[in-house]
């Protein structure tokens, strides 16, 4: 079976920004779909902020088995109770690929768990990608190193949590490095940060950025069920324990009780 992509941008620069939309006439969503079709074996549906729910309804998560996040703009106006769903779902073993920008992302924080903060600057440097580990999944496919003409610089210190992966480092022309592939699992679901994809930039246009979506859509996807029981706390009694057992002390809680949250 094909893999369920879902594409999601807030879609916010192509509309005010007549630069991006030259870059971008389908959308930044629209390109990465693009880019994903030419993987193979994957198939691809978009989703804008100003939809309802988002365009990320319950129905449309159980049915996405990678979800691709580009955000810049307007992490704020993401709803929490959208961003608590979007979160179920990769604790279940939804895939989840944060682009660029979406590093401050309400979901992206909420799964690290930390600031997520970095330094930054735009002036159009190069940016010249170190791969780190070429037999990763991620980088198949791949030179030791490849260049993207234009980009916005970010610089380290990032404040991420520890990755289980560091894939690739990028360095800058102003001479800043930063950790630009990371890779995460929260529950069941794979995550990963990749970092080249300023909007005044046309990114997601190079071979080889496409490539590492493409790689990197197939990595983070989960042929598992779903792990519905993630977020379940129960209460198990002491008679049905698999060494059944006497209650010897006191207890707060009634067989069955819900726990306190």
């Amino acid at each position: 079976m094909p893999i369920r992509a879902l594409i999601w941008n807030e879609n916010r620069h192509e509309q005010s920004n007549a630069l991006v939309r030259q870059i971008y006439p389908q959308g930044i969503h629209g390109e990465i779909a693009a880019a994903l079709g030419e993987a193979g074996g994957i198939v691809t549906q978009t989703a804008t902020l100003d939809e309802p729910e988002h365009g990320l309804t319950e129905e449309r998560l159980e049915n996405t088995d990678v979800l691709v996040w580009w955000g810049h703009t307007a992490h704020g106006e993401v709803k929490d109770e959208i961003v608590r769903r979007v979160q179920e779902r990769v604790w279940q073993g939804m895939g989840l690929i944060a682009l660029h920008s979406s590093h401050f992302s309400k979901i992206f924080r909420s799964l690290m768990g930390t600031p997520c903060a970095l330094s930054w600057r735009e002036a159009g440097e190069v940016e010249r990608i170190w791969v780190l580990n070429g037999n990763h999944p991620i980088a198949a496919g791949l030179p030791e190193h490849f260049e993207i003409e234009h980009e916005e610089m970010y610089g380290e210190p990032f404040s991420v949590p520890e990755p289980l992966e560091t894939l690739f480092i990028s360095w800058f022309e102003g001479g800043e490095v930063f950790r630009s592939g990371l890779t995460y699992q929260r529950g069941a679901g794979r995550i990963f940060y990749f970092r080249p994809g300023h909007e005044a930039y046309p990114t997601y246009h190079d071979p080889i950025v496409r490539r590492v979506l493409g790689n990197a859509v197939k990595w983070a996807c989960n042929p598992a069920s779903a792990w519905k029981r993630v977020n379940e706390a129960p209460n198990v009694p002491h008679d049905k324990a698999p060494v059944p057992l006497e209650v010897k002390g006191p207890r707060l809680h009634a067989d069955g009780e819900e726990g306190y949250r």
